[in-house]
């Protein structure tokens, strides 16, 4: 049987063996897979192929290597022995008790099982148990401090539930899905590397819940955590590594990865969404525009990811599309954290901030922990000039997420913004430290340097370079060197910037004050050089203007005239007298 057959045989039975757990999101993305997986051509019906159509264009478009060298076969792995059910132990309870699961009676539910023995009851017991905490934590939350507020309300039935599955571990009669369970009891109450431990036997003994490989991939917060883990072989192991480097900013690896995984799942729409995620991170915004463009047109009821996209087409100031995706959200689930996102980020490009902060909130309503929401309610607040409200919002997402670059660069503008210049350097460094490619965050730690509060125009000067560097697509950091270096007295290295800024204001057809400027400093420079076919050049480009520039060229050039004139007139004065 191919890689592809058994993959296929697999996810079939992880999506039944997932919903019956009540796993849900974690059977959602193993069917998503299952109809990613390519079909054999001889087997596709008009009913199969609808998924089929229009992903290949985007597998084929941002390949970024040949894929040839892959087997037919797609991806090899170590098979994993599917587990098997105890449906006779079970028994009638246990359905019973997963229909009041479902209904979210997560108490009565457990009550049902309390007696229970079989692997699947005892599961649903403490995941039941479980999320009857989760929830009435989440109401003290609101009862105490509101839906936004921060409160120290703790899932009561953590102590209990440590105790009863750190005691079938031990006594080896534990599941994969209750060490699933017992890592996220572990990971709540801080014990993280007992919880990693725990997660790796999970995966390892059941390597189709995504949910695991998720947690897994949340504790490893450093390359070192990754490498770190002793994984087996196994296909999953692949989707997994691509996401942790995705989340380790090791973009170019988790891109090769998953065009690895294109030759088996090679209409996986997560695939392609992953694919876009990572290019959003490279800032490739037209790639990322073509490829969910692509997704909403395979799934047009499509909401997840939906809110990176907007954030595409706001960077983009494509007004009409993101008011066509905006009103497309809200007609297809007003109430999901990305709809409210996408309609933020469209009330915040038509300068409504009041009405793109309400949206922010009822994300969070909605999600509390939803990052994005944070983070962009938190831009709205600096453009509104509320910093103390944008500082708390950008805290609370980089107490969702450390390694959230942009909240660390929202509370950077935000302390600038009051004059905090010390404390804002601080956040700026370890929003370039989180995103070292993007030239945005060297150049606003360059414009901290540059302050009157620290006056540190030498690291400014290594900023605007890393900026220059980083594909710098406002064209700031080429002309902001060369006037630093003008400051400093470096004539040379000045020449030398405004020319590299000149060269490219040319290749892009921009005008503007930077031209004119470029153009005055490599006139006087050249000038002074006593090179001056090269200055006259620059200020016959000048005369072209009309304001105070062009009177500055003729100046220039009568200067220059009328030292050339003279120079036939001093070697004659100075010959000495012929025999």
């Amino acid at each position: 049987m191919s890689s592809k057959d058994s993959c296929r045989s697999e996810l079939r039975i992880a999506v039944r063996q997932l919903s019956d757990r009540c796993l849900y999101s974690a059977s959602k993305w193993a069917a998503e897979q299952l109809v990613g997986i390519e079909q054999d051509p001889a087997k596709f019906t008009p009913t199969n192929t609808r998924f089929q159509r229009g992903s290949s264009s985007i597998r084929r478009k941002y390949r970024t290597h040949d894929m040839t060298a892959t087997p037919i076969a797609g991806v090899s792995y170590v098979a994993t022995p599917v587990m098997e059910e105890d449906e006779l132990v079970d028994g009638d309870f246990y359905l019973l008790a997963k229909s009041y699961f479902d209904c979210r009676e997560y108490k009565r539910a457990a009550h049902v099982l309390r007696d229970q023995t079989g692997r699947k009851s005892v599961f649903l017991r403490c995941y039941a148990l479980y999320l009857a905490g989760e929830k009435r934590k989440e109401e003290e939350m609101i009862e105490l401090e509101g839906p936004l507020g921060k409160s120290d309300a703790v899932n009561g039935e953590l102590v209990s539930l440590e105790r009863e599955l750190s005691t079938l571990r031990k006594n080896g009669t534990i599941d994969p899905f209750c060490l699933y369970l017992y890592a996220l009891v572990l990971k709540q109450k801080g014990s993280e590397n007992l919880a990693r431990t725990v997660l790796l036997e999970s995966v390892n003994s059941y390597p189709w819940n995504w949910n695991a490989w998720t947690e897994l991939r949340s504790l490893c917060t450093t390359v070192d955590n990754l490498n770190s883990l002793a994984l087996n072989s196994h296909w999953m192991k692949d989707f997994f590594l691509a996401s942790a480097y995705q989340e380790l900013r090791m973009h170019n690896d988790c891109l090769s990865k998953y065009e690895y995984l294109l030759g088996t799942f090679g209409y996986s729409n997560y695939i392609q969404a992953q694919i876009a995620k990572a290019q959003y991170s490279l800032r490739e915004f037209d790639q990322v525009e073509a490829i969910f463009e692509e997704l909403l047109r395979n799934d047009p009821y499509r909401v997840e990811d939906m809110d990176m996209y907007s954030n595409v087409l706001y960077a983009k100031e494509c007004f009409s599309a993101l008011s066509y995706l905006a009103h497309r959200a809200f007609t297809i689930d007003k109430y999901r954290p990305e709809s409210c996102c996408i309609i933020g980020n469209y009330y915040s490009l038509k300068g409504q901030h009041e009405k793109s902060v309400m949206y922010f909130r009822r994300a969070l309503k909605l999600n509390k922990n939803y990052l994005s929401a944070w983070t962009l309610m938190g831009h709205e607040f600096v453009e509104m000039k509320n910093t103390p409200a944008a500082v708390d919002a950008y805290r609370r997402a980089v107490d969702i997420d450390s390694c959230d670059y942009r909240a660390w660069y929202g509370l950077g503008q935000a302390y600038e913004m009051m004059g905090m210049h010390f404390y804002a350097l601080n956040y700026f460094k370890k929003s370039v430290f989180l995103q070292p490619t993007d030239s945005r965050l060297w150049i606003a730690m360059a414009q901290c340097y540059e302050t009157e509060q620290l006056h540190m125009l030498d690291e400014a000067i290594k900023c605007y370079k890393r900026a220059a560097n980083c594909n710098d697509r406002e064209a700031i950091a080429l002309h902001q060197l060369a006037k630093l270096h003008s400051e400093l007295g470096h004539p040379e290295e000045a020449a030398f910037y405004y020319k590299k800024d000149l060269e490219r204001m040319e290749s892009e057809e921009r005008e503007g004050p930077n031209m004119v400027e470029a153009l005055l400093y490599l006139a006087r420079y050249y000038k002074l050089q006593n090179k001056f076919e090269e200055a006259e050049v620059y200020c016959t480009r000048l005369l072209d203007y009309t304001g105070p520039e062009k009177e500055t060229a003729k100046s220039l050039l009568k200067g220059m005239r009328s030292t050339q004139s003279s120079f036939p007139s001093m070697e004659v004065e100075h010959s000495p007298p012929m025999s």
